[in-house]
């Protein structure tokens, strides 16, 4: 018998089993679900799961893995660029998508009270390591400075994933949209990628005094009126 196509009724068995992996989670311990709670959650025969998958952990990897890489990340902008347009772009999609919503509700199990210390490593690790493709980077070149951030980035990552239950019937657009946010996210990535930020920094800056009618010390005179 051929494997279903993807838009097929009935999902593909590999997609089947990394969301009865998320569906047992969130109810169960994960050191205590086995294989046959998977397989049975699913629909799908222990033959079908070993094809896929050499136990349970590898089933794990894969299942955050792709939640990581459908998860929007930062990007890479040209300096000439409006930050304001972008921010906005990526803000919109991560709160407003509901596939993007259940990609964060997913992620948040691997640091809610069904976790484990592995599954959370896997998390991290993953995260890590797209970020360093985003900024163009690897394991093995990394510089020091880089490494740093990209840890940076990480921990904030997991730390709001931690929060992500209670925040995500308050949090709003707008509040990701706030012009400090703003600045140290895209400060903080145009750094990481090995950029100069200053002019995203200028750009943001300037925008607030549009509204606020306040210029930051770093602003000079000159580029008030740019």
């Amino acid at each position: 018998m051929s494997r279903p196509r993807r838009d097929s009724e009935i999902l593909p068995a590999k997609e089947r089993l990394e969301n009865a992996f998320w569906t047992l989670l969130e109810e169960h311990d994960y050191d205590r679900i086995t294989v046959t709670d998977v397989v049975h959650a699913a629909q799908v025969n222990r033959n079908s799961f070993y094809y896929h998958y050499s136990g349970l952990p590898e089933l794990a990897d894969s299942a955050i893995l792709h939640e990581v890489e459908r998860l929007p990340m930062p990007f890479y902008a040209h300096p000439a660029g409006d930050p304001n347009v972008e921010w906005r772009h990526f803000c919109v999609r991560l709160l407003n998508d509901p596939e993007q919503l259940q990609h964060l509700n997913r992620l948040a199990l691997l640091v809610g009270p069904h976790t484990t210390n592995e599954l959370v490593e896997s998390l991290c690790d993953f995260l890590r390591m797209t970020l360093l493709t985003l900024v163009g980077s690897d394991t093995v070149s990394i510089e020091p400075k880089t490494k740093v951030l990209v840890d940076f980035c990480v921990g904030g990552i997991v730390s709001s994933l931690y929060n992500w239950p209670q925040m995500r019937n308050r949090i709003t657009v707008d509040d990701l949209l706030d012009s400090d946010v703003a600045i140290l996210a895209m400060g903080l990535f145009l750094t990481m990628a090995d950029e100069d930020p200053t002019s995203y920094w200028r750009r943001m800056a300037l925008g607030y005094n549009r509204v606020h009618n306040h210029v930051p010390s770093f602003i000079t005179p000159g580029d008030r009126y740019r």
